[in-house]
């Protein structure tokens, strides 16, 4: 690729300019030809199809019509003036109206011709209508339109005002592609456009702004989104080996005493296969002399803490320590009194470092990790801190990885030389797809079995006129001395949306639920981490009967006598939150409920997932529903979605296209990890030009 022909300003580019190229700068972000080149049609209209006036269907954005015009007229409609046209068929009529050009519609359009009319349908009522159409005489047409597929741009209000219209991009793209046929180069090897019938990058180009049939545009749209997922995985795949040949790792040879002792007299229940195989695989990571990076997934209650702590002893019985990383206080009180209750008797010492840590306490961690007295540390963020040091770190756990960003993650690399083992995990089922295009570099593993006598939580949909009835079957769980969570979206009322909020469900709650009867915790994330916590240990220690929260409780906590999880508007939540949610209660020998209480009215999206979660328990199919519906974007937040933000590609559709694409990538770094053959060449000099793939240059060079 001429990476300096298509680096020039569009400015440049025949029928641009400096005043439209400053346009289309400021509006969409195009400055150079390869803005240009890149910047895809969102859709395609097919000018091949036309229309009678009774087939147009009320959904139809745009239309092609073949008629003739019975009748033009000027009229006056609230102080403005408007022209008129009756356009018909054999099969009925439709309005031609402009609001400006009035003279030359009138000039040029002739009573009984036959035109050819496209626009955007308007109906009112049962009366269509176009807006400023465009029209032509049916032998103009036949004569000036080559291409019946077009394609429909990205704009803005600024861009339209300003006369920047979809048939103008039309041109400057079509005059733009006449003119760098001999600076596109190919950035794929032969072998992967045979093996995948992927068409040559130029033709692929062409056709995806002027597509010559329905059939190029499919071929097109195919090889530029297998390019766009090849790069990325290959990315990853660079990235992972690259760390793999540098970073040398802790060897843990040695099965000791405390894991043997812990697997034979202390497990509280026979493994599931899903826990023995990733044991296994972490295990064959410690043997291999190489940094391990491993996600593992697991849903909630799977028993991914159990996993946890039995490769920690593994990296205790070789000499070395633990630490495990969560992101709240109250997650991080609960692994450190399980983990301390398991291994009681047990020479292992555990310590807890938090935010709320007082500074003697501080001081004497410090010294317990410097001297190797301490053998896992259980923590918050405060882990995280430069004058945390410790004798010889040899694994680092992180504890629902999404709630920590790249550059706290990475910190816990420096806490030793060479670099703890890192296991990160998740209760947040990850979409396979999704997983590939986040966390490619990384191994991952998975549990989805339950261990053995986990009890299935029955859910069930309740709507807001159910809710005498609700709060009669909470009252009975009670009395039978069960507890209740009541999680609500929001803190405070919100004008825009009219769901229920924390405080007003609270005083709801509270007269519905009066004491001494009952006792009523609160707890949100606006509350200051000791108060939220002395509500917290009210609960758990059964002090209170009914926790009102907000998504708080999403993740960690554990109240096994907590047996019914109610979720307010549970419409505006997504589907791997409720799983979340619902994962809090169950824990417990009683069986167990999930009641989402919805509004009356919902939408078609709404009921689907409100269906789904009553009929699907496998967080793993739930989280594939999710992504379907929701696309990854509102999955992962905003912070992450950006990661995803491929042109083309679409990670939930195009599951075989960044299937091949990943193996690919995987296939070719095996026997070139340096992409030094001929056949490879494309692919390095992509890399070593590209502004999306040029980070990836030092790993080859």
């Amino acid at each position: 690729m001429n990476t300096d022909f298509l680096n020039q300003s569009i400015e440049f580019v025949k029928g641009v300019g400096p005043a439209r190229s400053k346009l289309l700068g400021e509006e969409l972000n195009l400055k150079t030809i390869k803005d240009l080149i890149d910047f895809y049609p969102f859709r395609y209209i097919d000018r091949s199809r036309f229309y009678k006036i009774e087939e147009i269907p009320k959904n139809q954005s745009e239309v092609q019509i073949i008629g003739k015009i019975k009748s033009i007229r000027r009229t006056k409609v609230r102080y403005r003036d408007r022209l008129n046209c009756e356009f018909y068929d054999n099969s009925g009529k439709i309005d031609l109206i402009w609001y400006r050009g009035f003279n030359w519609v009138e000039e040029s359009l002739k009573i009984n011709d036959e035109y050819v009319v496209y626009g955007k349908v308007t109906w009112f009522g049962n009366k269509p209508s176009i807006a400023h159409p465009e029209i032509k005489s049916i032998s103009n047409f036949n004569r000036n339109v080559p291409r019946r597929l077009h394609g429909i741009y990205s704009s803005t209000e600024r861009l339209v005002n300003e006369g920047v219209t979809q048939k103008y991009f039309i041109k400057i793209i079509y005059n733009v592609l006449n003119s760098i046929q001999n600076h596109i180069k190919e950035n794929l090897s032969s072998s992967i456009l045979q093996e995948f019938n992927l068409i040559d990058r130029y033709k692929a180009i062409v056709n995806i702004h002027l597509p010559e049939s329905q059939e190029l545009l499919t071929e097109s749209t195919k090889r530029l989104k297998f390019e766009e997922l090849f790069f990325n995985q290959l990315g990853f795949q660079l990235t992972k080996n690259d760390r793999i040949q540098k970073l040398n790792g802790f060897k843990f040879e040695k099965v000791g005493n405390n894991l043997n002792e812990f697997y034979k007299n202390t497990l509280p229940f026979e493994l599931t296969s899903d826990q023995k195989k990733v044991i296994k695989e972490i295990r064959n990571d410690f043997l291999n002399g190489k940094q391990m990076n491993r996600l593992l997934q697991g849903d909630v209650g799977s028993g991914k803490t159990i996993v946890s702590l039995m490769v920690m002893l593994i990296a205790i019985d070789n000499g070395f320590q633990s630490c495990i990383l969560a992101p709240t206080e109250i997650l991080a009180n609960q692994h450190f009194k399980s983990l301390s209750k398991l291994l009681i008797d047990y020479d292992v010492k555990v310590d807890l470092l938090t935010g709320s840590s007082k500074t003697r306490e501080r001081n004497l961690i410090h010294s317990n990790l410097l001297s190797g007295k301490t053998n896992i540390l259980v923590g918050t963020h405060a882990i995280l801190e430069d004058v945390v040091k410790f004798k010889n770190l040899g694994l680092s756990i992180i504890d629902e990885q999404h709630r920590f960003g790249v550059a706290q993650r990475a910190k816990l690399w420096k806490k030793n030389n060479p670099a703890p083992h890192i296991l990160v995990m998740t209760a947040t089922p990850i979409p396979r797809t999704l997983a590939m295009s986040l966390y490619g570099d990384l191994d991952i593993s998975y549990i989805k079995e339950l261990p053995p006598g986990r009890i299935t939580t029955k859910t069930v949909h309740k709507y807001d006129k159910n809710r005498l009835s609700v709060f009669k079957f909470l009252k009975d769980q009670i009395y039978k001395g069960r507890q209740v969570y009541l999680v609500y979206p929001l803190i405070n009322e919100s004008e825009k949306l009219d769901y229920k909020d924390l405080m007003d469900g609270y005083e709801s709650i509270i007269r519905e639920f009066p004491r001494p009867d009952f006792q009523v915790s609160i707890v949100h994330g606006k509350m200051k981490s000791k108060d939220k916590d002395y509500e917290m240990k009210r609960f758990i220690n059964r002090e209170t009967q009914i926790l009102v929260s907000t998504t708080v409780i999403e993740v960690g906590v554990n109240v096994p006598n907590a047996s019914v999880m109610v979720i307010e508007s549970a419409e505006r939540f997504g589907l791997s939150q409720l799983h979340q949610l619902r994962g809090r209660v169950g824990r417990g020998n009683d069986e167990s409920y999930c009641i989402l209480m919805t509004k009356d009215k919902l939408s078609e999206d709404s009921k689907l997932r409100i269906e789904t979660m009553v009929k699907v328990s496998d967080g793993f199919k739930l989280a594939e529903v999710d992504l379907k519906l929701r696309g990854p974007g509102d999955i992962l937040g905003t912070r992450q979605s950006g990661m995803l933000r491929f042109k083309l590609a679409d990670i939930v559709y195009d599951t075989e296209i960044l299937n091949n694409a990943r193996n690919s990538a995987i296939n070719i770094l095996k026997t070139d990890p340096k992409l030094n053959k001929n056949e490879n060449l494309p692919i390095r000099d992509e890399i070593s030009t590209s502004s999306y793939s040029k980070n990836l240059w030092r790993y080859i060079s």
